[in-house]
């Protein structure tokens, strides 16, 4: 499962949304929690937070007592990491290239980060290579049908396409390793009161950018009544569906 993504455009992305991140980031703290219960908290000392965006999940780690190496691809986001003191070290880089030597921490998280690589396999490979023995590579990611309303609103407006697309859940198990793994999915939705609220949280947390690349367009009123008139609607409100495969692999 090999994607051409631009990691500067990624980092750039993700970069100018680090202030509002957290205000718009209900999706990664529901997916921490799920991969946390998932994958369990004993016995871990040392912690890789790949993809660590503002440092949410830094912080849990450190509050748990764990010593936390705080990982991103945006140096925007880890300035955030840094200004909360989420972790004791702070290192910017590319999770399918860790700058770190084999078998280095208990834990290698990464909450919602490795659907920005190019390969899921490399990406997998890189954690479990710096995961000791007996430890584990936790990590969840987006699978295919995620984000189904905003496709199926903007195929009313144009054929262009406006949101990523997600590997399936077979490609993602197939992506792994040969260890031993473990592969849940989460379906959640996320409801807003009108379709630019919806669209305003994936820019809040830098998730606009295209693997295909985008074109800089600004909205027209006339295409957000024709988005709002074909979003599937949801208890009243404008719902966002995600399905998130949360995985853990266990280092031999």
């Amino acid at each position: 499962m090999t994607l051409a993504v631009d990691k500067r455009a990624v980092a750039a992305a993700f970069g100018r949304a680090a202030h509002s991140y957290d205000d718009f980031a209900a999706l990664q703290r529901q997916s921490a929690r799920l991969l946390a219960e998932h994958c369990g908290a004993q016995g871990i000392a040392t912690v890789l937070d790949a993809g660590c965006g503002t440092g949410a999940g830094s912080l849990d780690w450190r509050a748990r007592g764990c010593d936390v190496t705080a990982f991103d691809l945006s140096p925007g986001m880890l300035v955030q990491a840094r200004e909360r003191r989420a972790a004791h070290r702070f290192i910017q880089g590319d999770i399918e290239a860790l700058p770190f030597a084999d078998a280095s921490f208990d834990l290698v998280w990464s909450n919602l980060a490795v659907q920005w690589c190019q390969s899921l396999a490399v990406a997998l490979a890189q954690m479990l290579r710096v995961a000791r023995p007996g430890g584990r590579v936790a990590f969840s990611t987006l699978a295919h049908g995620s984000l189904g309303e905003l496709h199926q609103a903007w195929a009313a407006v144009d054929d262009r396409p406006h949101a990523n697309t997600f590997a399936s859940p077979e490609s993602i198990h197939a992506a792994a390793p040969a260890a031993r793994m473990t592969l849940r999915q989460h379906p959640v939705t996320l409801l807003f009161g009108d379709a630019l609220g919806a669209m305003h949280s994936l820019k809040g947390i830098g998730a606009t950018h295209l693997h295909a690349g985008r074109e800089s367009r600004t909205l027209t009123r006339r295409q957000l009544r024709a988005l709002e008139a074909a979003w599937p609607q949801k208890e009243g409100g404008f719902p966002l569906t995600y399905h998130l495969i949360s995985g853990v692999i266990e280092r031999d």
